[in-house]
């Protein structure tokens, strides 16, 4: 195994999917931010990343394919989006706080083991990605950046504002943010309500721009509300799940995984939900036939957020570029579901269906449930890094014959 140097930079977030916002908070009990009052180290300022607080963890329920094991990685309260950098930086986003942590794996045992507090007063700083030596931030309204950000994790200083011309709303209002293989930052504005028309055409969109926040356009129309986004690693076609409508039942609609191939497609909201259940309310302006369908349907109200195409080299090959998504879970189904990492299976560029990767955060029986996946993310090594932001946790996953 490769030995590695890991950062990572943490800020807060809860995000609840299939749902409109402010209904959606976590209806689950979240453990406290052990580490956070620790005392810092004058040496170097960090504090530990680690605490006894792990180890309380039920991890012998978590259920995971023969040879492969699963640990914590990182405690971060309510850990959220992940990135990764060139160079192993890791960036964790969030959403219930306001500020920005660094941190890093400075033994190289796959354990962060060090972190310090880089920014404050924040708002919802949901979204991370990394980008030729700095990291990005998305906030409710704006995209911020901390220029140089590796050289100076304990003083990066004031962040640079890269676009601040982002809607005020009330409902999905935080972001996920990635680049693409163009060199676009894209950034998703989610439906300001559980089903409308909105009025203004930049909500339930995926947008683009160029790095430095000029060029901003719309990349694709009726997405409810992604909250996690990839590309082909072949193909480089961008993949993103959507969460679906609530209160039309436990079992409708799906929430999706969809696949936009180029720019200026429209995926249905509001209007025709899963690609072929119309909308009560809506559904008559326009035919589902006008939009394009999910490559998977992936259960009603399990809010699939994040995912990843499986590139690496450490998990068996049947697991080569395949999916790996978060499903967060459902919040006001009378049964939950979703609480899981699942695993899209592709021939091609073809979804043929998609299983149970790993489960056991959620008691079936007692439907109370202990962690919410959120994010995915590939290390260098080819284990699997994923963020929970009710154990507020980072787990790493490895395979081994």
């Amino acid at each position: 195994m490769i030995q590695l140097k890991l950062y990572f930079i943490l800020s807060f977030s809860v995000l609840l999917a299939c749902s409109n916002s402010g209904s959606n908070e976590n209806k689950e009990t979240i453990a406290t931010d052990s580490v956070t009052s620790a005392v810092p180290n004058p040496e170097d300022g960090s504090i530990p990343a680690i605490s006894e607080y792990s180890k309380s963890l039920p991890l012998d329920k978590l259920k995971l394919p023969a040879g492969f094991k699963i640990g914590v990685f990182a405690e971060v309260h309510n850990a959220r989006s992940l990135a990764i950098s060139p160079s192993g930086v890791i960036y964790v986003g969030n959403r219930d706080g306001d500020k920005v942590y660094a941190g890093k794996d400075s033994d190289g045992d796959f354990v962060a083991d060090k972190k310090w507090t880089i920014a404050s007063d924040l708002t919802m700083p949901n979204g991370v990605a990394f980008k030729d030596g700095d990291l990005y931030v998305a906030e409710t309204t704006r995209i911020i950046k901390f220029p140089g950000i590796e050289s100076k994790l304990n003083n990066p200083g004031k962040p640079v504002v890269v676009n601040d011309s982002y809607p005020e709303q009330d409902g999905h209002q935080w972001k996920y943010i990635a680049f693409g293989p163009d060199g676009k930052l894209y950034v998703p504005v989610g439906a300001p309500c559980n089903i409308c028309e909105p009025k203004e055409e930049i909500y339930a969109t995926i947008t683009r721009m160029n790095a430095d926040g000029s060029g901003r356009e719309i990349f694709a129309k009726g997405v409810r509300n992604t909250v996690g986004f990839t590309w082909h690693p072949t193909t480089k076609e961008l993949w993103f799940t959507d969460n679906g409508r609530d209160l039309l039942g436990d079992d409708v609609p799906n929430c999706e995984l969809n696949v936009a191939p180029k720019a200026g497609l429209h995926f249905g909201y509001p209007y025709c939900h899963e690609g072929s259940v119309k909308d009560p309310e809506f559904g008559n302006k326009r035919p589902c036939s006008d939009f394009v369908a999910p490559v998977q349907k992936m259960g009603a109200h399990v809010a699939p957020l994040g995912l990843k195409f499986y590139t690496g080299d450490m998990f068996p090959e049947t697991y080569k570029n395949q999916v790996v998504v978060a499903k967060h879970g459902s919040w006001n189904r009378s049964k939950k579901s979703g609480y899981e990492l699942s695993l899209v299976k592709l021939e091609g560029n073809k979804s043929v269906g998609h299983e149970t990767f790993v489960s056991g955060w959620l008691d079936n029986d007692s439907q109370k449930a202990w962690g919410r996946p959120v994010d995915v993310l590939q290390l260098n090594d080819g284990s699997l890094l994923v963020s929970d932001d009710q154990a507020n946790v980072i787990y790493r996953i490895t395979y081994q014959k």
